[in-house]
């Protein structure tokens, strides 16, 4: 009786509501208030094969150098030693997932945020083993006061809000008001990654350093690009008391190459959150 009242559900919701999947333009027949078709959203997937230990990025055979305790780190982390832990991301900021990034950021269709989180959500337990036994301060990158004003919503603090119920509450305490955008910073597209980091100089401050004396953080964000923008506030927030900070992104942008090294990541850490994975995004999406 239940397949039959939910065939007759998607059968007027399909006459009632039409509407296109925006990545595929295939006509959408599920009930959800994400306009994406389960194809895909399945189709994005977790990155794959070996990445830096420290940055995420991906690892190729010429470039792959042993850190401490014999980790992996690309060329970059193995000079520059940067102002956080680690940072860990869901998947590679291309296709679908880039255009799902999209439709929260500039298109304002906010269930994207519920899928998002738990995306975000996969890529804090990579790193969660790391944390301390007290509970881990959760900072979502700032917007500008007048860049929040005319988008509405500050989309990296809706997914964290998102990527937080998935989470042992106990772990992470959500700080959407520590760390502040002072200045408006133009846009980094196009941008070499020295020009990012001169652009971005001096636009964070924290406001509320009470919050994080003697805590490690997390510093969430929809994407890491260069790391830029992730680890000005880093620094910012280590100046501040923070001893050490740990970034969690749903997306990065990796370098291609075939000479990718496979080294296949490690699925302890997915193990000690058994309720993450196991949950389809179509159902974080509502459908």
């Amino acid at each position: 009786m239940r397949r039959w009242t939910d065939r007759i559900a998607e059968g007027l919701f399909t006459v009632l509501f039409p509407s296109d999947c925006r990545i595929c333009g295939t006509p959408l027949v599920n009930i959800s208030r994400l306009p994406l078709c389960r194809e895909c959203l399945d189709a994005m997937r977790p990155i794959s094969g070996g990445v830096c230990a420290i940055c995420g990025e991906r690892l190729f055979s010429a470039y792959a150098f042993a850190g401490g305790e014999g980790e992996l780190r690309c060329g970059l982390c193995r000079r520059i030693e940067p102002p956080f832990a680690r940072a860990a991301a869901y998947g590679s900021y291309e296709s679908g997932l880039r255009e799902l990034i999209h439709l929260l950021k500039y298109g304002g269709v906010r269930p994207a945020a519920n899928v998002l989180g738990r995306m975000l959500a996969e890529a804090i337990v990579a790193i969660e083993p790391g944390f301390p036994a007290e509970s881990v301060a959760m900072i979502p990158v700032p917007l500008h006061s007048s860049k929040r004003r005319q988008r509405g919503f500050n989309q990296a603090e809706l997914i964290a809000r998102a990527a937080i119920k998935v989470i042992d509450p106990g772990r992470l305490h959500l700080c959407a008001e520590v760390l502040e955008r002072k200045r408006e910073t133009a846009s980094q597209i196009g941008l070499t990654s020295h020009q990012r980091r001169e652009n971005l100089r001096g636009a964070f401050r924290v406001v509320q350093p009470q919050a994080l004396a003697g805590r490690e953080v997390l510093v969430v964000d929809d994407v890491y690009t260069t790391g830029a923008t992730v680890s000005e506030c880093a620094r910012v927030l280590r100046r501040a008391g923070a001893t050490k900070v740990w970034v969690a992104t749903v997306a990065r942008t990796l370098k291609v190459s075939a000479q990718q090294v496979e080294i296949q990541p490690e699925h302890d850490a997915v193990e000690a959150l058994p309720d993450v994975r196991p949950i389809p995004l179509a159902r974080a999406a509502g459908g």
